[in-house]
């Protein structure tokens, strides 16, 4: 077991076997929020190198492939702009009210809590990046100087959280409008939410998705001068 583990293709073997696992368990039991792929992989993953004793400096190494590509579908990113391009011109002045207040609100309410629980400036850096798209995230938690895999796990936890609590609250508060839906989800929960709400209709994922661009598009700028100005 010893030989295997500190195998090159363990690390990678291991998470793309524990994604499609996953994603196998996540369409068999309806889409649950709760089970998203991201997610359960994070957790197989996780438990493995637990139990192996495998340390997560040399699991990075084993699965560079894997971060190598965050690059390609960082850029991949911009399709949905592209789709919905035309859609979201039509409904400019909504779309940027919402970006803008749904932005603000998102940092000031994790700049305000964490700061009210007294946390040191790591947890504080780690967190702002929380309802950004995994892929540009990661990168803003590096410009930040945060820990990333924190900020991995904070980044997941909002995801999961959106896409459980979230469609139920919109349809709690009557929101029914189908672009209104997805552009909350994908402002909010990124990617994992995304995908929840386009099981409801294409629509929804097709706005969640471009909402999610655009949040990232702007929290690259946004966040690094919030970070310099809450912790010095």
């Amino acid at each position: 077991m010893s030989t295997l583990i500190h195998l090159p293709v363990f690390g990678l073997a291991l998470t793309l076997s524990a994604y499609l696992l996953s994603l196998w368990l996540y369409q068999r039991t309806g889409r649950p929020g709760l089970l998203s792929p991201v997610l359960v992989t994070v957790v197989i993953v996780a438990g493995v190198l637990q139990l192996t004793g495998l340390p997560y400096a040399e699991y990075l190494e084993q699965v560079t492939v894997l971060t190598l590509l965050l690059g390609p579908a960082t850029v991949a990113l911009a399709l949905p702009l592209l789709r919905n391009g035309r859609a979201l011109a039509s409904s400019a002045p909504a779309v940027l009210a919402t970006l803008v207040v749904g932005g603000a609100l998102s940092v000031a309410l994790t700049v305000a809590v964490l700061t009210g629980f007294g946390v040191g400036d790591n947890l504080l850096r780690a967190a702002l990046p929380r309802s950004v798209t995994s892929p540009v995230g990661l990168s803003i938690a590096v410009l930040l100087g945060a820990s990333v895999p924190l900020a991995v796990v904070l980044t997941l936890i909002s995801g999961v959280l959106g896409a459980v609590v979230g469609p139920a609250l919109l349809t709690l508060v009557r929101v029914r409008d189908e672009r209104a839906r997805g552009f909350a989800i994908g402002l909010t929960s990124h990617g994992i939410g995304t995908s929840r709400v386009l099981a409801e209709s294409t629509v929804s994922g097709g706005w969640s998705s471009a909402a999610m661009v655009m949040n990232a598009l702007v929290m690259t700028t946004v966040l690094p001068i919030v970070a310099a100005l809450v912790t010095g």
